[in-house]
Parts: C-alpha cells; structure tokens; sequence
C-alpha cells in the first residue's frame, strides 16, 4: 500500500484497535495468477507477539480450498469520508478523500477437525453477540455438526501490518478544524467517526 511518511500509521496497538473495531474485511488470495476476494467477519487478536486473523469460509466458496499453504493479503477499511475544498483556505485546491486502512500479509492455515471449528464459532459468538452463546449451546448437536460441516475454519498469522491513516495532516490546523466541524455535522456515521480519528490526532500531536 503506499503510504507517504505523514500518513503512517505508526502504532501498532492502534492499528490492531483500529480492525478489532472495523473488523469486517476482505481476505484476498492469488491462484493461477487471478485475485480472489471474498467479504467476511475476522476475529483479531495477539498470541505469544504474533497478530493472528481468524475466521471461516462457506465450504462450497472456492476461496475455502485456495488458501491452502498460500498467503492472504486481509484488507481493513473503514470509515472513510469525502473531504470537500471548501474547507481550504485558499481557492485553488481540489477535492479529496479521508479514510483508514489496514493490510494485513501472511500465511494461511486451515483449522481442520469438528473441536478446532466449534472453538472458532464459540469464540466469534462472544465477540460479536455474546448473548447468543446459550441459544448456540442449546441448538441439537446434530443441527450444529450440520453447521461446522459446512463451512472451512481458518487463521492468517500476520507478518506484515500496514498501516495507514490519510486525516489531512498536510493541511493547515484551521482547515483540520474546518474539515473536523464539517464532519461532525455530517448525517453518515463514517464521517462523523473520520472526525473523531482527526481530533483525537490532534491531541496525540
């Protein structure tokens, strides 16, 4: 991802942080010299210094047998916000885009066996709706092995995280303000959290 110098992301707890919170995001895998992508929920997390992604794939996608000892680049992004010229202090200057990503590199691996599946799903559930475990717990075990049969369990031990953040650090503190007030004036919910990533910037500077 090119990333100019005053765009990076420099933390790396902010950047976990940052796809803990958006963590709906595209794993995309090459195979026979043709991009694959597919859209889903990552469980993000730290074991023994290592960042490690986690989730599954519908077993009948494709994707689910192509990332067999191959390598993934997981794609986080989000928010994201139109950033209008009218914020500038001078007329000449063109329209532009905020936003946050994240592109995780590394290694895929299959969690194969019904125990390391139902461990994912256990997991995923607590994260994203806890209240939900004791109806899963409660389901037929038949309905569940149903379940875990169809889909493919896997993890990606990350070994480059980058990390950027584009939130008009070029500009001048009165046109941030500018674009911080305009945002948070804004109906979509992307731009207002935009300006709250570039307020808090401006309190770390």
């Amino acid at each position: 991802m090119y990333i100019p110098s005053f765009n990076k992301f420099e933390d790396q707890q902010e950047a976990i942080a940052f796809m803990q919170r958006y963590s709906f995001a595209t794993i995309i895998t090459v195979k026979d010299s043709v991009p694959t992508a597919t859209h889903l929920p990552f469980l993000v997390k730290q074991k023994d210094n290592k960042i490690i992604l986690s989730s599954h794939f519908a077993k009948a996608n494709p994707q689910s047998t192509d990332i067999i000892n191959n390598n993934a680049l997981v794609i986080f992004i989000e928010p994201h916000a139109y950033i209008s010229p009218k914020n500038y202090e001078k007329e000449q200057n063109v329209p532009t885009w905020n936003y946050l990503a994240v592109h995780a590199y590394g290694k895929c691996a299959v969690l194969d066996g019904d125990e390391n599946k139902a461990a994912l799903l256990k997991e995923m559930i607590k994260y994203f709706e806890a209240d939900y475990l004791k109806q899963w717990d409660n389901l037929p075990d038949d309905y569940k092995q149903k379940m875990m049969r169809g889909i493919v369990a896997f993890e990606v031990v990350v070994d480059d995280l980058q990390a950027k953040a584009k939130l008009s650090q070029n500009r001048t503190p009165k046109e941030q303000e500018n674009i911080i007030h305009q945002l948070n004036n804004a109906e979509n919910s992307t731009e207002k959290d935009i300006a709250e990533y570039m307020a808090h910037l401006k309190k770390v500077d």
